[in-house]
């Protein structure tokens, strides 16, 4: 069972996600999450405060997912140790580009287009980025010959700006660049799985120097 803290960001969250945060009320919230109005005022001191948590729990979140892609990967046609940074960081990136898609805030802290419709955040692409790159970096540095870091460190930064990149110019099909005759549902559908498999190609370009 979540607690009182978690339950009133999850309040927050669905309350964003149906109207802009202007209008969101902290009485509104606290009904939502079941709790007293005090309540919220004691975890959050304020309407300022609660967006500061809520962008901060949101953009925590997609670093964890960050973490676990590194360390679990995907598959892919790359052999030895280098295959498997490309596929591991290939992996993140996916599930970047997923994160984004699906979170707002997600969206907004990754591109710094916050909107009228968003409270203002307090994490920056610049931020972010510099979070990928790290975390890929300490997953993959294990193991690996000191002289090899200067490049992985390398081919990581690489990585995470041109999955920022893919981000905030999204690629693969217009959702109107359907074929004559074909149904205008189709690009949609697609344009999720080609993004993927464009910044996996750039991903394993980024790591196409790194020797095995």
């Amino acid at each position: 069972m979540p607690s009182a803290r978690e339950a009133l960001l999850d309040a927050a969250y669905a309350a964003l996600l149906n109207r802009a945060w202007v209008e969101v009320r902290m009485v509104e919230v606290a009904t939502a999450a079941g709790v007293s109005r005090q309540t919220l005022y004691n975890a959050f001191g304020s309407k300022e405060g609660l967006a500061r948590a809520l962008v901060s729990r949101e953009t925590e979140s997609y670093l964890a997912g960050v973490e676990r892609a590194l360390a679990i990967g995907g598959p892919d046609g790359l052999d030895g140790p280098a295959g498997d940074a490309a596929a591991r960081v290939a992996a993140a990136a996916a599930w970047t580009l997923r994160a984004a898609r699906t979170n707002p805030l997600v969206k907004a802290a990754l591109t710094g287009c916050w909107g009228e419709r968003l409270p203002a955040g307090q994490t920056g692409p610049a931020e972010l980025v510099g979070h990928f790159r790290d975390r890929a970096v300490a997953a993959l540095a294990p193991g690996r010959p000191r002289e090899e870091l200067p490049a992985l460190g390398t081919a990581c930064e690489t990585a995470a700006r041109l999955t920022l990149s893919c981000v905030i110019v999204p690629a693969g099909p217009a959702p109107d660049a359907a074929p004559a005759g074909a149904s205008a549902q189709v690009p949609r559908q697609r344009a999720p799985e080609a993004e993927t498999e464009a910044v996996g190609r750039l991903v394993r370009k980024a790591f196409a120097g790194l020797t095995a």
